[in-house]
């Protein structure tokens, strides 16, 4: 597991905010990691806030081609389904930049089942560590497609992507980045809005393990518009 640090909560008037300030930000990330290493390494959460935010990177200029795009999760949909994640993704933002496509890496899911998904997934990814990491928070504390009550990969040795079944939202199907995997970012990005998500926050800030909680990097943030912060 990465090193551990307590999240810093960074609270937004609503997710227009949110979304214009978090794609300067990772714009400002992908501009550094590139001057340092070269390239610049992101992975992606589905959701309605960080779709806000992809529309606002396909209007950006950057140095497209040395970015590297990864998925936290998906759903078990052939490609091209509207409800993949890499199909929004693909939708708001990467159809309209010149990402290279050797470049996306998206999770093929469907045809194999979730077990092969997962394993093929795995050596996908690349060795060491993400440069930044977005990732959701469900009413139910859940991030990307771990579940309470379902296996988080947490520990040590637990393999990089996980098969998910009898997932509690449809589709039951699904494959996720473990937890242990996940916080081997430089920095993870959660951004989290509506009031429905507001009791998921405060249960993570009394400390609860929720599968949010399970996540650690170097810098940690979580990113709320102030109908997610609540009280």
């Amino acid at each position: 597991m990465s090193n551990r640090a307590a999240p810093t909560w960074r609270i937004f008037p609503d997710s227009t905010a949110l979304a214009g300030e978090l794609s300067h930000s990772i714009l400002a990330d992908a501009e550094a990691c590139i001057a340092k290493r070269g390239r610049f390494s992101l992975v992606l959460a589905g959701g309605t806030t960080p779709r806000q935010v992809y529309a606002r990177l396909a209007q950006a200029p950057a140095d497209w081609k040395r970015w590297h795009v990864y998925f936290g999760d998906e759903r078990c949909f052939p490609f091209g389904h509207a409800e993949r994640n890499d199909s929004m993704a693909r939708s708001a933002w990467l159809h309209q930049v010149p990402i290279p496509q050797a470049n996306v890496h998206p999770i093929s899911s469907a045809g194999w089942g979730p077990d092969a998904a997962a394993r093929r997934y795995a050596e996908v990814l690349p060795k060491g560590q993400f440069d930044l990491t977005l990732l959701g928070l469900g009413e139910d504390g859940h991030t990307a497609s771990l579940f309470p009550g379902h296996d988080w990969g947490t520990e040590k040795l637990a393999p990089s992507v996980l098969a998910v079944f009898n997932a509690p939202k449809p589709p039951e199907h699904r494959v996720s980045l473990s937890a242990r995997r996940l916080s081997q970012s430089r920095k993870v990005i959660f951004v989290v809005s509506g009031a429905g998500k507001a009791d998921a926050v405060a249960r993570w800030r009394r400390g609860e393990a929720i599968p949010a909680s399970a996540i650690h990097a170097p810098e940690l943030e979580v990113w709320l518009d102030r109908a997610a912060a609540g009280r």
